[in-house]
């Protein structure tokens, strides 16, 4: 994985093929502003397990009996005075 170093007015000109360089290459662009590093370019780290967002969707249901069930009564409120 290479890493390279350009100038801000490089990257600038250059950008979409920097970070098609990046996606190919997986190495990382420092971007330097008057020879300062300033900003560090890197491929996106893939996700290690599928994401569980809307793994249940249409799966689970719920009964209208219990979902209209007045359940305040079981409940208590304490708030400090």
């Amino acid at each position: 994985m290479p890493s390279r170093i350009v100038s801000a007015t490089e990257f600038k000109a250059k950008c979409l093929a920097l970070l098609d360089e990046i996606g190919h290459t997986g190495g990382t662009i420092t971007v330097t502003k008057r020879g300062r590093p300033m900003a560090t370019v890197g491929p996106v780290r893939k996700r290690l397990s599928p994401s569980t967002e809307g793994l249940w969707a249409g799966k689970v249901r719920f009964p209208e009996k219990l979902l209209a069930a007045d359940t305040t009564d079981l409940w208590e409120v304490s708030s400090r005075k």
